[in-house]
């Protein structure tokens, strides 16, 4: 049997040491080129909506968005038809964009208000049958958001008042009235999630922050606002991000219980309409499509550092 001479067996050991690092240096550049591919792939669509709703009515409809870069013209013309349309079929759909702000605003802030103080009663409130209650919420995510609709429309239909608002259909009321059922339907199908979400984040909170609170004097209320909503902000902003972008992309809801009128409807009822009957005019189809990704485009990239710290939070203890 032949020794390894002792030079060898110290080489060995940094060697492989070597190899390792060698081995971490390329799949973390193998992983970064896969990245970089994947957000090329994600992006190009977009550049190319976006190439294609400031090109001319004539090249658009000819030619492809990447020809742009062998005969570059660009027009506004595309945003004014959708925008500021002089009759009902070339757009106008500036009006359609404010009921989206005014329907998702609302649809976002209260899930988030009612799902935070839920979810601090079911974590630090104790209570009987506060197991049952959290495991009932929980179920409630498995229900389709289509098996709701009908009798919720039915309930709206009756004339019920919650809150003192008349809770009827859309066409049927007047005012910031006929966006009360939108921001109704929008904050029960929220729910379930949102409670799950934050409950999860509040439940892992340190028991010795509350019970010092506590011998503070400081009740559930003060508890929740100085202790609970600072340590939970980016699961706030995580569920706010999901509602939002939820809420702004919708269709189907706000189909049903806002109308297709520009008095309550918002900016993705009107892109199914353009795309029902004026489908062959892409111009102002790539013109409004980017006016409605503007928006939740700009809020993710805002809230993006509190977006990953709320995926990330609970995950690593310690």
């Amino acid at each position: 049997m032949t020794s390894v001479p002792p030079a060898a067996a110290a080489v060995r050991p940094g060697a492989r040491q070597a190899a390792r690092r060698v081995g971490k240096r390329l799949s973390g550049r193998a992983a970064s080129a896969v990245a970089i591919v994947i957000a090329v792939l994600w992006t190009t669509p977009t550049f190319g909506l976006f190439l294609s709703s400031l090109r001319p009515e004539d090249q658009i409809k000819t030619t492809g968005w990447w020809s742009f870069f062998s005969d570059p013209q660009l027009t506004l013309e595309n945003y004014r038809e959708v925008l500021f349309g002089t009759s009902s079929s070339s757009g106008k759909m500036a009006g359609f964009l404010i009921n989206s702000i005014v329907i998702t605003i609302p649809s976002v802030l209260f899930p988030l208000a009612f799902a935070a103080f839920a979810a601090y009663a079911l974590a630090w409130v104790p209570f009987r049958g506060r197991n049952g209650i959290y495991i009932g919420v929980f179920a409630l995510q498995v229900v389709p958001l289509q098996m709701a609709l009908v009798p919720l429309l039915s309930f709206f239909s009756e004339g019920v008042s919650v809150f003192g608002l008349q809770l009827m259909p859309a066409w049927e009321l007047e005012g910031p009235a006929r966006f009360a059922q939108v921001w109704f339907a929008h904050t029960c199908f929220a729910l379930p999630f949102g409670v799950f979400l934050l409950h999860n984040f509040m439940s892992e909170l340190p028991g010795e922050l509350i019970e010092a609170a506590r011998v503070d004097g400081a009740g559930h209320g003060v508890i929740f606002r100085r202790v609970v909503l600072p340590l939970i902000a980016p699961a706030l902003a995580t569920f706010g991000i999901f509602q939002f972008l939820w809420v702004w992309n919708d269709l189907l809801v706000a189909l049903i219980f806002a109308g297709g009128t520009s008095e309550s409807a918002p900016m993705t009822v009107r892109l199914a309409q353009m795309a029902g009957t004026r489908g062959n005019e892409w111009q102002r189809l790539t013109a409004g499509a980017f006016v409605s990704l503007v928006i939740p485009l700009a809020v993710f990239l805002s809230m993006q550092r509190y977006f990953v710290r709320g995926l990330l939070a609970g995950g690593v203890k310690g």
